[in-house]
């Protein structure tokens, strides 16, 4: 896949890429054993990135950092930036054409995350969706050190999985896969938060209408008010100065454009 310049949106750099093209990044590195990372920002990794320093780690490390925003997409396209809806990417926007190509091509994949009792509910569901699937799930919650981390890990490497989906929330996925980087085989790796837990009924799957509406984070505030309110109320104030930064950073280009 050709790769494009990043984008600098509220702070962070992003990839204008839409879910085809991640698609196709993850099968040119599968086919090459290329170890990859494709990160995502919204408002909430936005908000969290400035203050773990293991997750922005992982993101100065990511090899694609989607945008899983749709309110991010119109600050860019406001800004001038090239992108559409057609660049909004998450799980739940490829996860289907993710198991169909992964059945293809009998990808082995490996997810970790998710509560004790939800990983093999949502492997069964995927697997009766796609039947090809070669798919190993293990929850993910175990001590992110010592023993316990050692287990997780050569489980893992056991498996030789040339995807990992990791889904243990943020920042706690991004730390994760940053931290334990180098005993990490060579797969893409994706952090997707709780995406098993859409897949296993635990969570209610927003419609996608409301996430090409751009009110997704509605529908998931609805469905759990009071762990969302913070995420969606309070914390997008933390991103006025980012965003003030741009606008500056903006009428400086077109300054410097008018001067020729």
């Amino acid at each position: 896949m050709e790769r494009k310049p990043r984008l600098r949106l509220l702070g962070a750099e992003v990839d204008a890429v839409t879910p085809a093209e991640v698609m196709a990044f993850t099968a040119d590195c599968v086919a090459a054993r290329r170890k990859a990372v494709v990160a995502n920002h919204n408002s909430h990794s936005l908000y969290l990135v400035r203050r773990d320093p293991a997750m922005a780690a992982l993101y100065r490390r990511a090899d694609l950092i989607e945008i899983d925003s749709t309110p991010m997409i119109a600050w860019g396209k406001l800004l001038g930036a090239p992108l559409s809806r057609a660049h909004r990417c998450t799980y739940l926007d490829w996860r289907e054409d993710f198991w169909r190509l992964a059945a293809e091509k009998r990808w082995r994949v490996f997810h970790l995350g998710g509560a004790p009792g939800a990983a093999q509910p949502a492997a069964a569901a995927i697997r009766a969706r796609h039947p090809g699937v070669f798919l190993h799930a293990r929850h993910g919650f175990f001590a992110l050190q010592g023993p316990e981390n050692d287990a997780v890990l050569a489980e893992i490497a056991a498996f030789a999985p040339d995807v990992l989906l990791v889904g243990m929330g943020m920042p706690r996925q991004e730390a994760w896969i940053e931290q334990n980087w180098a005993r990490l085989p060579d797969a893409v790796m994706f952090p997707i938060g709780a995406a098993f837990d859409f897949e296993a009924g635990v969570s209610k799957t927003p419609p996608r209408w409301a996430g090409r509406l751009g009110v997704e984070w509605l529908a998931r505030f609805l469905h759990e008010p009071r762990r969302l309110f913070t995420r969606y109320f309070v914390e997008p104030w933390s991103l006025i100065p980012a965003a003030a930064a741009d606008l500056g950073r903006l009428w400086q280009d077109r300054r410097s454009a008018a001067r020729g």
